[in-house]
């Protein structure tokens, strides 16, 4: 935004995202680390709109002031990935804040797994999130029966084929072996019906538990099976990055 006589002065925004002080952020724009629009900005009182505008400070995106909630959940097994059910069972609104905004999930984990799912009450973040064309990466722990040899493992990560089509993995990285199971830390950017399941039980190792740990720059980190948290500012910048917006 170029007109001095509107918007928000640059080091007000950045104090108010809580980057730093505003005497601290006039020095982060003194030194070039600031970019509005892909630009570096180095005059002090620069005025934009972070509603439109696109700021990075050390290239890391600054998202703008939150209209809508966008919370993390640790779900855990056992509970539908819907806000309601006919059938009484237990559903991802019964983990969530008291709150008069109506909420939806992004995606959906299989009743059988835990971990990593996001909520908001921002459509076009969620449809994009949602959608293959962005390829936001996610992560999975799989605990799988019996031991599993390297030569299995580089068959996961060549691809197997499916029956309804090829999968390959970006990525499987081999976490722990024991007497009867094999952890693995497996991720892929496409969200088929119950895909990881499935290319265990095609080389032979079906799944005993598994858990959904990170979508893209967000990690479950220490939050425990039912608890919520916000996403945090470093992760909703990177996210929004990743779905273009």
């Amino acid at each position: 935004m170029s007109d001095d006589t509107e918007g928000i002065r640059l080091q007000k925004v950045l104090a108010a995202a809580g980057i730093a002080s505003r005497r601290a952020s006039e020095i982060l724009i003194d030194e070039g680390r600031v970019e509005v629009n892909g630009q570096i900005v180095t005059e002090q009182g620069r005025r934009v709109n972070p509603e439109r505008d696109t700021i990075r400070v050390d290239g890391a995106r600054i998202p703008p002031p939150r209209r809508h909630q966008y919370l993390v959940l640790n779900k855990p097994k056992g509970v539908v990935s819907t806000m309601e059910d006919p059938e009484g069972r237990p559903t991802l609104s019964d983990y969530l804040p008291r709150t008069k905004e109506r909420l939806f999930h992004v995606g959906r984990l299989d009743t059988d797994t835990e971990g990593l799912i996001i909520l908001t009450n921002d459509g076009d973040f969620a449809h994009r999130l949602a959608h293959p064309s962005y390829e936001v990466p996610k992560t999975y722990l799989v605990q799988a029966t019996g031991v599993m040899d390297n030569r299995t493992i580089r068959r996961l990560e060549k691809g197997v084929t499916l029956e309804d089509g090829p999968v390959k993995p970006d990525k499987v990285k081999l976490v722990s072996r024991a007497q009867d199971r094999t952890m693995l830390a497996v991720t892929l950017h496409e969200g088929r019906n119950r895909v990881v399941r499935r290319m265990m039980d095609t080389v032979g190792h079906p799944v005993d538990r598994l858990s959904r740990t990170e979508i893209g720059p967000v990690r479950l980190g220490n939050l425990r099976v039912g608890e919520t948290r916000e996403l945090t500012r470093d992760e909703l910048g990177a996210l929004l990055d990743l779905v273009q917006l």
